[in-house]
C-alpha cells in the first residue's frame, strides 16, 4: 500500500475518551478514520458500512465481545486486518483473538508511536505483537502442531514443493520477522518478499501469515 493511498481505518472502543484518543492520533498522522464504534453490534453494522483496511479493536465490548466482532467481519471479507489494542496481556486473551482472525495484539501500555507504526505494519499483512506476545503465539502454534494428527492425515498427498528462497523466507517469517526485516536480511525488495510469501501461501493453500507461520513451525523452519 503506497503512502498515497490513505490506509482506512476504524477504531472500537467502549471508552469514549479513549476511543476518541485514537482516532485523533491516528486522524493526525495521515489515516482515513472512517467510523468508530463503542459496543460490539455497532461495530459490526458500522464496518461493514465503512469497509476499513484495519479495525483496531477492544476486546472488552458490551453488546457482543470483541473476539465474536473479529470473527464475523473477517469471515466476511478475509482482506480485513484486525488489531487488538486490550489493556489484558492475558495469554488467553492473545491467543483467542488470534484465532479468531486478528493478524496483531497491542497492550493500551503501548506508545502512540508504536501504535502508529502497529497500524502500518497491519495493513501491509504483518503480524505485529506487543513484545513477549509473538513467542506466546508461536509456542500456541508449537504445542498444536505437536498433537498426534489425525490417522487419514499421515500421509500427505505430495507435499508442494517450495524454492530454496521461497523455504529461506518461510523460515523469517515463523521467526517473526516483518517483510522490511526479511527483504533488508536477504537484500530483495519489500516487493520480492511479498511475492514470495503469496506464492508459498498459494502453494501450500494457506489463507494468511498467520496460518503460514503455523505450517512453518509444524515443519522446524522457526529453529533452524
Amino acid at each position: 500500500m503506497s503512502e498515497q493511498q490513505q490506509i482506512k481505518v476504524m477504531v472500537v472502543d467502549d471508552h469514549p475518551m479513549w476511543r476518541d484518543a485514537v482516532a485523533r492520533d491516528l486522524a493526525e498522522n495521515g489515516f482515513d478514520v472512517v467510523a468508530t464504534a463503542g459496543d460490539g453490534e455497532q461495530a459490526v453494522r458500522r464496518a461493514h458500512a465503512a469497509a476499513p483496511d484495519v479495525l483496531v479493536l477492544d476486546l472488552n465490548l458490551p453488546a457482543k465481545p470483541g473476539v465474536q466482532v473479529c470473527k464475523e467481519l473477517v469471515g466476511a471479507d478475509p482482506t480485513l486486518r484486525v488489531l487488538v489494542l486490550s489493556a489484558s496481556g492475558e495469554h488467553a486473551d492473545v491467543l483467542e483473538a488470534v484465532k479468531s482472525g486478528a493478524t496483531g495484539y497491542l497492550l493500551k501500555s503501548a506508545s502512540t508511536e508504536e501504535l502508529l507504526d502497529a497500524v502500518r505494519r497491519t495493513a501491509v499483512g504483518d503480524p505485529v505483537f506487543t513484545p513477549g506476545l509473538a513467542g506466546l503465539v508461536l509456542g500456541e502454534y508449537r504445542r498444536l502442531a505437536s498433537e498426534p494428527a489425525p490417522a487419514e492425515g499421515r500421509d500427505e498427498p505430495k507435499a508442494p514443493q517450495l524454492t530454496e528462497r521461497e523455504t529461506e523466507v518461510l523460515r523469517l517469517v515463523a521467526k517473526g520477522l516483518s517483510y522490511k526485516q526479511i527483504a533488508e536480511r536477504l537484500v530483495i525488495s519489500h516487493r520480492t518478499v511479498q511475492n514470495h510469501v503469496q506464492n508459498t501461501l498459494g502453494k501450500l493453500q494457506l489463507h494468511n501469515r498467520v496460518e503460514l507461520v503455523r505450517y512453518a513451525i509444524e515443519r522446524g523452519l522457526d529453529d533452524a
